[in-house]
């Protein structure tokens, strides 16, 4: 037989042992979820930040809204293969250094160490 009294205390300190190891700093890495126009897409990135901020931007489901005019980016003729028909696709390809500037304005609380691949996104609209 296991009291009751004995269980809700166990749980009452395993509960605030994890909330004291929250507050300290940790490395992990992330994957940001990013919407520019219409492309949506997620980016690795090596995070530090204390452990209650990691824990909350894992428990959210929100995209980070960047407006392409604070990116800097080249754009680019999408390759077709050799024999296939023509292709007039532009894409973009940004900058990584100011796609981790823009992400860690709108995560100020973590802090963005590194930025892992980009994957280039479509001409929007508004550019063609």
């Amino acid at each position: 037989y296991i009291s009751p009294v004995f269980i809700m205390l166990f749980v009452a300190s395993f509960t605030l042992w994890y909330i004291a190891k929250l507050n300290y700093n940790y490395t992990t890495e992330l994957d940001v979820k990013i919407r520019i126009g219409d492309s949506r897409f997620s980016v690795p990135c090596v995070v530090e930040g204390k452990g209650t901020n990691l824990f909350g931007y894992v428990l959210s489901t929100s995209r980070l809204n960047i407006p392409l005019s604070e990116l800097e980016y080249s754009v680019m003729r999408e390759v077709t293969e050799l024999g296939s028909a023509p292709n007039d696709k532009m894409r973009l390809h940004l900058k990584p250094e100011s796609l981790k500037n823009a992400i860690s304005v709108r995560l100020s609380d973590i802090n963005i160490r590194s930025i892992g691949s980009i994957p280039d996104i479509e001409v929007p609209k508004q550019l063609q």
